[in-house]
């Protein structure tokens, strides 16, 4: 048997380390047992002291040098907990053609919403049941059901008002004050109008915080159309104010002070840090094309899914023992050996998890799972065809050899047809499914490269001579 490449031998050990700091826990909580003594009481009481262990992992390595990471497991909706939503359209003024595109569009929007949140792998996907035309969104980690009816609900019409128009700006007149957004009439009369600006125009929207006062406000950016028009609003507003409305609601009416030719606006308001964030987030992702009410809202506690996670995480283990097991009493040292690559493999698929990241479901965990059985079948898969050659007489080294060089065909062929599979599954499937297909795709990736690489290389250290 070929000598080990003395640089393979290094990368299979730094890839090691990196998967077991990134791996391990940030910190780890140890009980200590003390008994205290009472002496003029002639009593003792035993106390329990935790004491917490910061571990040297990845992210406090990181955070040593000032660089902020967090590599922790993420958690889909039926293991952290979250909210579920299930919001219908109001198709009402939507032509019959169109409907369907219509509902794709909002689903599209809350989408974003939800993605530029932060949330890690939402569900959103629409359903028709009939005539109602639905879309059902399940948040994980947001558990305030409020909060998150708010942001995916909204509809975001951005518009601008002002106190009279020019012949140089396209104009809406309201019939009355009673048509008027709420809070407008107060601040620019009866006869307020439109603006052609809108949120259409609008470039990006991002969270600030005002340099005087240091309260969080939106600013707001818009596109070059957009940038014209309202150079041309502030140009003719001077000295009076200009009304920015969400939703038919008046949110600011900052006073006109100069022309503004760069495109940047900013709404101000008793904005906390997360409405500015949730408001930011619903300009930036645009306006839903139509109107949508919650048709059932419910939280999802975390319980069951710590309960559904013990579960999956002891069948895991135990198939994890049995596999280890089976695979030294088959084949001895061999299996010693492909046990030690199995190990190697789950930190790096568990690693590459953290990495990328992936949001762990139920589904997403039994994809994992299946992956390690594939990973077990390429080193049997070897060790049979090495059998094989020990029995036409070939010497232990030699029957390694030639066992990696014919099962390499039946590795990738397999391999390539699970990767085939799991692409198919993520492309065509719904979110749970493409969860699944996603683990199993990582899996089976690294599964080539432990037993082509890190098994063979071990076996090539073990039989060196």
């Amino acid at each position: 048997m070929k000598r080990t490449s003395p640089w393979m031998t290094g990368l299979i050990t730094l890839v090691a380390i990196f998967a077991i700091l990134i791996n391990l826990p940030s910190q780890i909580t140890v009980p200590f047992d003390v008994n205290q003594v009472f002496p003029f009481l002639n009593h003792q009481k035993k106390l329990t002291i935790n004491h917490t262990l910061v571990l040297p992992n990845l992210t406090n390595l990181l955070n040593l040098a000032h660089i902020q990471a967090d590599y922790s497991l993420h958690k889909g909706l039926d293991l952290q907990g979250g909210t579920s939503l299930t919001l219908q359209a109001d198709m009402k003024k939507i032509p019959v053609d169109q409907r369907d595109n219509a509902l794709e569009a909002a689903r599209t929007v809350i989408e974003r919403r939800v993605n530029f949140y932060g949330v890690s792998e939402p569900v959103v996907q629409t359903a028709r049941v009939g005539s109602s035309y639905r879309i059902i969104v399940e948040i994980p980690g947001i558990t305030d059901v409020n909060q998150a009816a708010q942001l995916v609900g909204q509809t975001a019409q951005l518009t601008f008002w002002e106190e009279g128009a020019s012949s140089s700006a396209k104009t809406t007149t309201a019939s009355s004050s009673a048509n008027l957004p709420y809070g407008v009439p107060q601040y620019l009369g009866p006869n307020a109008k439109e603006t052609n600006l809108t949120g259409k125009d609008l470039k990006s929207a991002t969270v600030g915080f005002d340099s005087q006062t240091g309260a969080p406000d939106v600013l707001l950016q818009f596109t070059a159309d957009g940038t014209k028009k309202f150079a041309d609003i502030t140009k003719r507003n001077i000295g009076k104010s200009v009304a920015i409305v969400l939703d038919n609601v008046l949110v600011s009416a900052p006073t006109v002070s100069s022309v503004i030719p760069n495109g940047s606006a900013q709404i101000t308001g008793s904005f906390t840090t997360d409405q500015a964030k949730q408001l930011a987030i619903q300009l930036d992702a645009g306006a839903l094309p139509v109107p949508l009410s919650i048709l059932q809202q419910q939280a999802v506690g975390a319980t069951l899914g710590q309960q559904s996670l013990d579960k999956s995480m002891f069948a895991g283990i135990l198939g994890f023992i049995i596999i280890i097991a089976f695979m030294i009493g088959l084949y001895g040292r061999l299996g010693v050996i492909a046990s030690v690559a199995l190990v190697l493999y789950t930190l790096l698929v568990l690693a590459v998890f953290r990495l990328v990241p992936v949001t762990l479901t139920l589904a997403g965990i039994a994809g994992f799972i299946l992956s390690i059985g594939i990973a077990v079948d390429a080193n049997i898969l070897i060790f049979e065809r090495s059998r094989e050659e020990m029995r036409r007489g070939h010497s232990p080294q030699r029957s390694l050899e030639l066992g990696f060089a014919r099962a390499w065909t039946s590795i990738r062929d397999s391999n390539a047809a699970s990767i085939i599979t799991s692409l198919i599954l993520y492309y065509f499937g719904t979110s749970i499914i493409k969860g699944f297909a996603l683990t199993l795709f990582i899996g089976v990736i690294v599964s080539l490269f432990s037993a082509v690489v890190v098994t063979r290389t071990l076996l090539q250290a073990f039989y060196r001579k």
